[in-house]
Parts: C-alpha cells; structure tokens; sequence
C-alpha cells in the first residue's frame, strides 16, 4: 500500500529557524507576506527541510482585504489588525477593485515557487472564507466569539450580506491569480464556520463558498478546489461538499472520520486531521494518534495533514518522527 501525500498547515513558519532567520530579515509580518523572493523562499524551506509532497504559498488571508483598502498591521505577540468596518461610511472602502499592486506580489511569490518546486510536488494557493475575513473586519481583530460578526449579521444583515458578497468575488478573483499563476490547486480556510449554527452556516458558509468555486471554475476551468470548515458538524461539512463540488475537504481534529469517510469518501479526497496537540507531545501519543488516523483512511484517499496549524513551540524532532512514521505505512 502507498503512502498518503503529506504536508501540514502553517509547515512554513516560527517553529522552524531558517524562517526565523528571514522573517527577521522582512521587517514585520505583511512585509515578508509581500516580499515575492522572501515569501517563495518560506514556503520552500519546509519541503527543502522534510521533502513534503506539497508547499502551500507563504502569504495571510488577511491579504484580501488589505488589497481592497482596508489598512492592516500585525502587534507583536497579539497578532493581526485591521480598521474595523462596521457601519456603511466604513463598507465604502470594499467598493474598489483589488490592488494588483497587492495581490500581483502573492503571484509573482507563486511563479517563483513553481519555477523552483520539481514537477512532482503540488503547489497551493489559498484564501480565508467570506465568513471568517468578516470577523476579522468588522471586529478589526480576532475575537474568541466572534461576536462584532454575528451582531452586525442580526443588527444589520444587509450591509452583512453586502460585505460578504464583496468578499466573494475578491476572494474569487484572488484565488484564480493564484492559479494562473502556477498554483496547481487552491484551499478556502473558513476558520470560524464552527461559530455559526446550521441555518447560519448554510447561509453565510455553504452559500458563499459554492459561489466562490463556481466563479474559480468559471475563470480557470477545471480547478482543483479544497475546502476547511473548522468546527463544523459532520452534517454541515457534508453539505458544503455537496453544494460546491470539492475536491478535497479538510478535517479539523474533532471531526468524526468514519462518518465523513462513510458520506464523502467517494465524492471527495478527505485531508487531516491530526491533533496539532500530538504533533507537539510527540512520543507515544504522537505515535498512536498518527496511527489511529492512518487506520480510519485507509483505502480512502486521504492527504495526511494535521487537523489545523502547527504550533511555534513544536520540536523538529516531532515533525521527523510523524512524517516517518506516516511514510512507512505504505
């Protein structure tokens, strides 16, 4: 039996130091993001260091609506902020275009990766989901409960839906660059799905998302598309495949795979779910957890990725020990 393909999300970044050595170099964190040769030279680090079977483009899906106009910094240990948009005076700055001059960096960082990458190692782009970027915005920061969000969606659901729908097509639009760019496929990271109840996630995650692969596929036909509704019950992952034709879903940990193998696993490639928390532990639990996983996907196709990004103070040796042990299954 072969192997599963590996990679993992977040696999450029803080835990390893070639990344520390260039981040320190970029400035601060949007500049490395739009630093075309800095960007392609994290996104290959970890391939060059474990020989991953694919790299996915250093960038932040925060880029999107900095290319629309919203200004954008990181604070060192708090992480990113935006202006917020609340109201409709602030809303008017989604109304342009999205500047080249932003995004074109993300594509000339994807060319020079895909003039680096051999043949046999898969290129992906990405973006964050309607829903996800607007909790960013409207709150103009991470929230633990994404409340800003889900009070402008009740206080306001048409200037809600009209920031979605403006994220939409941006979002569309940026990940057909990527993808003309040389990214063999594209992922939508819907990081907060699991914050929204099921008729609010068929409307603001299911509906949003078949839009955004409809036009993807309609600008570059035959698109490869992997979706992530982190947090989503099993019934509502089931749904967004179905409504938008994935080709991939990823898992985040708690997900029930036997369950969504059972449904999905003839109708799409199934990706994850790893503790990151094991990933860290290492050991034992390491060992039995990358088991487990390997068990309840075999004969499906399955990508092995964790179920969301790798920590900062994950051990090197950890990452060696599960990328073997997933490599000697086959």
């Amino acid at each position: 039996m072969t192997p599963p393909p590996i990679w993992f999300m977040r696999q450029a970044g803080r835990y390893l130091p070639e990344y520390r050595e260039v981040r320190a170099k970029a400035g601060g964190f949007v500049e490395l993001c739009l630093d075309p040769k800095r960007a392609a030279e994290v996104t290959l680090q970890p391939v060059r260091r474990f020989d991953l079977d694919a790299a996915i483009i250093f960038s932040d899906i925060l880029i999107v609506p900095y290319a629309l106009g919203v200004p954008l910094w990181f604070e060192d240990g708090e992480g990113p902020r935006l202006q917020p948009v609340r109201d409709r005076e602030s809303a008017k700055r989604l109304d342009g275009a999205l500047d080249r001059s932003v995004t074109g960096r993300v594509y000339e960082a994807v060319a020079a990766v895909r003039a680096s990458l051999s043949g046999e190692k898969t290129l992906i782009g990405f973006c964050g989901a309607p829903w996800t970027l607007a909790t960013y915005l409207i709150a103009g920061r991470g929230t633990e409960d994404q409340a800003p969000a889900k009070d402008l969606m009740r206080g306001d659901p048409q200037l809600f839906a009209e920031i979605i729908e403006r994220l939409v097509d941006a979002t569309a639009e940026h990940l057909a660059g990527q993808l003309e760019a040389g990214a063999d496929l594209v992922q939508i990271f819907d990081t907060w799905a699991g914050s929204l109840d099921a008729d609010e996630f068929a409307r603001w995650c299911v509906a949003p998302t078949a839009r955004i692969v409809e036009a993807v596929r309609r600008a570059r036909p035959g698109a490869r598309v992997i979706v992530f509704p982190r947090g989503a019950s099993a019934a509502g992952i089931e749904a967004l495949v179905l409504a938008c034709g994935a080709d991939a879903v990823s898992l985040d940990p708690k997900a029930d795979r036997r369950r969504l193998r059972a449904v999905l696993g003839g109708r799409c490639a199934l990706q994850g779910n790893l503790d990151p928390e094991a990933l860290l532990a290492g050991g034992e639990r390491l060992d039995r957890e990358i088991d487990a996983v390997l068990e309840d996907f075999s004969g499906a196709r399955h990508i092995f990725n964790l179920g969301h990004g790798i920590f900062k103070e994950t051990p090197i040796a950890h990452v060696e020990q599960m990328i073997a042990r997933v490599r000697r299954s086959g």
